[in-house]
């Protein structure tokens, strides 16, 4: 049975690397949003990635449509958790994860103890 996460930037460049770590995520659906697709094409460009537009196509499809409730919710939260410097993008993730009754799938420190995260190095 597959399962689905939030794939944040870290966890989809985990899996291009092939982290052995992610390796159990990497026949898992994978969900982002817009905001994790500008990063993860950023991080494409930034490394001179030869195969970055067949990578993108992959996930463009995983991308849901955020709402504006998600994004409110979001910013609250971010505003609540600031003393963690958390960004916005993983704000906006994170909530939307738990709006989509997902995980969160992430690397990332300031995610590590929080409810609804699958945290993986």
């Amino acid at each position: 049975m597959t399962s689905r996460f939030l794939y944040d930037t870290y966890a989809l460049i985990e899996l291009l690397n092939k982290n052995p770590n992610y390796e159990s995520y990497a026949d898992e659906e994978i969900v982002i949003n817009d905001f994790i697709f500008s990063e993860f094409c950023y991080q494409l460009i930034k490394a001179d990635e030869k195969n970055a537009e067949t990578y993108l196509s992959e996930v463009e499809s995983a991308i849901v449509k955020l709402n504006t409730k998600t994004i409110r919710d979001a910013m609250k939260f971010r505003y609540t958790h600031k003393k963690q410097k958390m960004s916005m993008t993983d704000c906006i993730s994170y909530t939307q994860a738990k709006e989509l009754g997902i995980k969160f799938l992430t690397g990332d420190k300031e995610f590590e103890h929080l409810d609804n995260v699958e945290f993986v190095k």
